[in-house]
């Protein structure tokens, strides 16, 4: 697996992490997919290793934060094809125990991944503390507030993140190409 790869895949991850309750946590429907299993078979395991996932290794999402995160992120609503319960977040310590007790090739592979995007989340909070405070200070205020607002700052996160990670630069083509609609 090349650098860039990695790089892609822990700037991916890093997007599906949040904050939530002063925690980075990530949905246990990411989680699932980063490791490659349903997310079914992520919170069985789970359950069946009970003992190995203390509270501040998880949380349950209450009802507000759970649609909360229906009108920011677009998750399905119960009843309509969506889930039945209320979604876990893992926190990165959860995330990487989470990994262990699937204990397939690929869980344990993707937790590298993970592990990296909880640290590069963690660096780049660090060196934008400013920053940080405030966004952390409006989603805190953003559970209040009408869904068109939610929507605005929404598309301000996006911004703010997509700033904090450019994308790369678009390459010119190799070779000789005419512009055929210049000069005419």
């Amino acid at each position: 697996m090349t650098r860039s790869t990695a790089l892609t895949r822990t700037a991916d991850i890093t997007r599906a992490i949040f904050v939530l309750r002063g925690h980075r946590v990530i949905l246990d429907r990411d989680l699932a997919a980063i490791y490659g299993v349903s997310t079914g078979r992520l919170n069985e395991a789970v359950k069946r290793n009970a003992d190995r996932f203390p509270e501040d290794f998880m949380l349950r999402l209450t009802q507000a934060e759970h649609a909360a995160l229906i009108s920011q992120i677009a998750i399905s609503k119960p009843g309509r094809g969506g889930r039945r319960k209320l979604p876990w977040a893992f926190t990165e310590h959860g995330a990487i125990q989470a990994a262990n007790v699937l204990n397939s090739l690929r869980a344990i592979a993707m937790g590298i991944y993970v592990v990296r995007a909880f640290v590069q989340l963690r660096e780049v909070l660090a060196s934008n503390k400013d920053l940080a405070r405030k966004l952390a200070a409006l989603e805190r205020s953003l559970v209040a507030l009408d869904l068109k607002t939610r929507r605005q700052f929404k598309e301000v996160y996006e911004a703010i993140r997509a700033l904090m990670n450019p994308p790369p630069p678009k390459r010119r083509s190799i070779g000789f190409t005419a512009d055929l609609g210049e000069n005419r």
